[in-house]
């Protein structure tokens, strides 16, 4: 059977309910028709300047119905989206793009690069363009363990069949209403929200998380799924107890979290609060080789497990890369299986790889005697920072480029909100904390940037230019470092 490109699949959905909301964010709703005809006009004015198919589409823009509109016109050219956040510095914008070479840059500017600005409005010219299908239907990018910047490419093409399976997976009611809660620039966002759209779903776009807006927007769409982070669960948890008490959350029936892992205590309050039947956890990364998923109700019977494998398989291996027992921590490595095909490409980066076609993504955890997963932690080099990867390599890179900064480590130190915060130890003399931010501030996005800088008058590598960031972390932890 032929693939159905995801232009026909919107064009099914609009002549099927052509008035029915496809998305909202704040008070502009686009219908289904609207939608279509809105993206193929988008669509043109992106293929006249450069985009074509099998081309990456560099989408900077904030939370909003202009996003997906980008998204769909790529879409609609065989083009794939690459999406990066809208707050990006110019430094960190340019590297991405050197790696993505997209064909078109929107809502940011880029020198030497084919911009489209955020709120640009295309000429009408509605008419369907003909079927195109993109090799891979997102690019999203990650920082990467090396500090420098690699794109994702997804193995599966921009076909309605491939969408379909994440939303079969993960339980989306066909036209259902979805609420995307976290930025759209970010993998799982992303992911879900576009599966929703094409299995019918009216997408309801937060601008920007707010609790409370959360559970209103619950209300007021009937919304019946929803992604959050444990940090968005956090905030909402802090809401006055009345205030959640009041909300009306009857319509949910999917709340999946991910992302980082969700503290027991939390976790607890939210199967007591909405019951086990509603709530869901999700372990997989953006590479998809394989992935956990388990129900409230299971969890309950194995509670701090992210479930059985899903998809793909896992095996748990020591340093010297042998098995080992149920119930031992080792780190986590997955593969789509043996002979199945890759799920993604590498752009600017390489997998660390074991013969078979394993793969880790630095993740340590455990199996138990019923294969449920457990995680214990990340390799210490890597900082989740509610829910974002935060490399020490690339805030270090960034450090070290100030004159007056001589070596830097960065570490992640506990944070009750975030999961974690990124701390620097700096070596340098005659400079200020606020000098060094401001340097920061113009190469990394807010969330990579330092909660606190600490200096200190030693080197903080040896001769081999080597750190040894978990002594580092551990002596602030227990005070010896100060």
């Amino acid at each position: 059977m032929q693939p159905t490109p995801l232009a026909t699949r919107l064009a099914q959905l609009a002549e099927a309910d052509p008035d029915r909301p496809a998305v909202t964010c704040g008070d502009r709703t686009l219908t289904r028709r609207e939608l279509d005809r809105h993206t193929n006009s988008l669509a043109r004015e992106y293929a006249a300047r450069g985009v074509t198919e099998g081309r990456l589409v560099t989408i900077g823009l904030p939370n909003g119905v202009e996003f997906v509109l980008a998204a769909i016109a790529a879409w609609k050219l065989g083009a794939t989206p690459q999406p990066v956040s809208f707050r990006l510095p110019a430094a960190e914008l340019a590297a991405v793009v050197r790696v993505a070479d997209p064909a078109l840059v929107v809502g940011l500017e880029l020198a030497g690069r084919a911009c489209v600005p955020a709120g640009f409005a295309p000429a009408a010219a509605d008419d369907p363009l003909p079927p195109r299908i993109a090799p891979a239907w997102k690019a999203p990018t990650s920082g990467g363990s090396t500090g420098r910047p690699k794109v994702i490419l997804a193995g599966q093409p921009a076909a309605a069949e491939t969408l379909g399976v994440y939303s079969a997976l993960f339980r989306m009611t066909p036209d259902g209403v979805h609420l995307a809660a976290g930025p759209l620039y970010h993998n799982a966002p992303f992911m879900l929200s576009a599966s929703a759209l094409f299995a019918g779903n009216h997408v309801v776009v937060l601008p920007k998380f707010d609790p409370g807006e959360l559970l209103r927007s619950i209300d007021r769409h009937r919304v019946d799924w929803v992604f959050l982070v444990p940090t968005m669960m956090h905030r909402v948890w802090r809401l006055p107890a009345a205030e959640r008490a009041a909300a009306d959350l009857s319509s949910l029936k999917v709340v999946l979290h991910g992302a980082s892992p969700c503290p027991p205590w939390l976790k607890h309050a939210w199967l007591d609060w909405l019951g086990p039947d509603r709530v869901f956890e999700l372990y997989a990364s953006t590479e998809a080789q394989a992935g956990c998923l388990i129900s409230g109700r299971e969890w309950l019977a194995h509670p701090g497990s992210v479930g059985r494998v899903a998809a793909g398989e896992i095996r748990i291996l020591d340093a010297d890369h042998h098995d080992v027992p149920a119930g031992e921590i080792g780190e986590i490595w997955m593969r789509a299986g043996e002979d199945a095909p890759a799920t993604y490409e590498y752009l600017g980066g390489t997998a660390e790889t074991l013969p078979g076609g394993w793969e880790s993504q630095g993740d340590l955890g455990r199996l138990d005697a019923d294969g449920y997963l457990y995680l214990a932690d990340r390799k210490p080099d890597m900082i989740l920072v509610g829910g974002s990867n935060v490399y020490p390599a690339e805030v270090e890179a960034a450090l070290e480029e100030h004159p007056a900064v001589l070596s830097s480590c960065v570490v992640g130190l506990p944070d009750d909100e975030y999961g974690n915060r990124v701390h620097a130890v700096v070596q340098a003399s005659g400079v200020s904390e606020e000098d060094v931010m401001e340097h920061l501030r113009s190469r990394l996005v807010t969330y990579k940037l330092p909660r606190a800088i600490e200096f200190v008058d030693y080197p903080l590598r040896d001769d081999a230019g080597k750190v040894r960031r978990a002594q580092v972390r551990a002596e602030r932890l227990t005070g010896a470092g100060r």
